[in-house]
């Protein structure tokens, strides 16, 4: 007899405000953040989980979630007729006239999920990292090591470690304690220098998960998160275990992307995440076509260079039209218009930008239909640029969805 493959519910944390991202975020949840110039944040997370086959997805959501529900329904469209689908799930009220207090309590009030799909195991992730992951294999080592809890930890220098929630890991891979942003981080077993930062992403046995949820709900002291109350309780059980990224091998990733992972969470880390795509050989490669980023494209013609315009070192979308501009280390979303003389580098401009005559923007973050008139500067005059547009600690200036640059 056929050996059953067990059943696999995935549950994506699609609830982010993402304050720190203002004001990329002031009109959308974290997740429905642009990335890459095609992309939103959530594709990276949805697109890993269908890579490995697992085409059962809830994608909870709560923060200005319009775009974010849209998103998915209109993109992420799974075969009905085999029972597979990728929904996005509000808020639902069905402990009380409340929304989420935590992640924890997100997969609590969206139990009847997990009741109605009866899976052997869940996964819960993250909508809002950049990586790639094949989840098969840390769902593969959970079942083997029969935790009840397994946490994905990405090796970090123990001097960076204080600004993630640390995992504290014997040299078997049980954790002995989840510390939050510990000023002395531990070192791992076989590296001191190096500690295992939490990545947010969780596989857990499906009775140990809605027990633990129901105990964690009925303590008043809880913040019902769950790196922060889950796991803590996971460890004391003796139940968890991590699961470490660099022995996750994604097909077609090279030396250079291997264990790629970035927590997009400020500016200044989705600025630079940016850079990381434009580079000759870049250390996130977007090309590696045997585990596909997945998105929905619009139906637009091929990006156009004319009157001498130039792009060079960047990535540029479909529908944008350069016109006598100069373009370099930059990504350009579709539909970005630049007129003649103008000059951008080192930026991110997003859907529908329009650039004016002889405008120069450096080291910036446009937001969709950002209009910079004619001779407008971005990013030349840092004291100006402060008193006028909102900056980053990095000096990265960042203009709002459809906010007129001042001339």
């Amino acid at each position: 007899m056929a050996r059953r493959e067990p059943r696999v519910l995935g549950m994506v944390l699609a609830g982010g405000e993402g304050k720190r991202l203002y004001p990329l975020t002031a009109d959308r949840a974290k997740p429905a953040v642009p990335f890459g110039g095609s992309y939103r944040l959530i594709d990276f997370v949805l697109s890993n989980l269908v890579n490995a086959g697992y085409l059962r997805i809830c994608v909870l959501t709560q923060y200005k979630s319009h775009s974010l529900d849209r998103h998915i329904t209109q993109t992420w469209r799974m075969s009905a007729i085999t029972g597979n689908y990728v929904t996005p799930v509000p808020a639902q009220q069905r402990l009380g006239p409340r929304w989420y207090t935590g992640s924890a309590d997100a997969i609590l009030q969206s139990a009847n999920l997990i009741y109605d799909d009866k899976p052997d195991y869940i996964i819960v992730f993250g909508a809002d990292h950049v990586y790639r992951m094949d989840p098969r294999q840390m769902v593969a080592q959970h079942i083997e090591s029969g935790a009840g809890a397994t946490v994905a930890g990405i090796r970090v220098p123990r001097s960076e470690a204080s600004a993630f929630g640390v995992i504290d890991a014997d040299s078997e891979g049980k954790v002995v304690d989840f510390l939050e942003k510990p000023a002395h981080p531990p070192g791992l077993p076989d590296d001191p220098e190096a500690t295992y930062a939490s990545m947010g992403n969780y596989v857990f046995t499906t009775s140990t998960l809605l027990e633990a949820l129901r105990e964690d709900a009925d303590n008043e002291d809880s913040n019902h998160d769950m790196g922060g109350d889950i796991m803590p309780m996971m460890v004391k059980r003796g139940e968890a275990y991590v699961y470490d990224f660099k022995d996750n091998d994604v097909p077609g990733s090279e030396d250079r992307d291997h264990g790629y992972w970035r927590d997009v969470g400020t500016i200044d880390a989705y600025y630079e995440a940016h850079m990381d795509l434009i580079a000759v050989h870049p250390i996130f490669n977007l090309y590696n076509q045997q585990w596909p980023i997945y998105t929905h494209h619009p139906q637009l013609p091929p990006a156009k260079f004319v009157e001498g315009g130039i792009a060079q070192e960047s990535m540029v979308g479909a529908g944008v039209i350069v016109a006598g501009a100069t373009v370099r280390h930059s990504v350009l979303s579709t539909n970005v218009r630049l007129n003649a003389g103008a000059y951008v580098e080192g930026s991110v401009l997003m859907d529908g930008v329009q650039i004016g005559r002889g405008a120069v923007v450096r080291r910036a973050i446009l937001d969709k239909d950002v209009v910079v008139p004619d001779g407008a500067h971005i990013g030349v005059e840092p004291e100006l640029d402060r008193t006028r547009y909102h900056v980053s600690s990095g000096g990265i200036v960042v203009l709002g969805k459809s906010q007129l640059a001042l001339p």
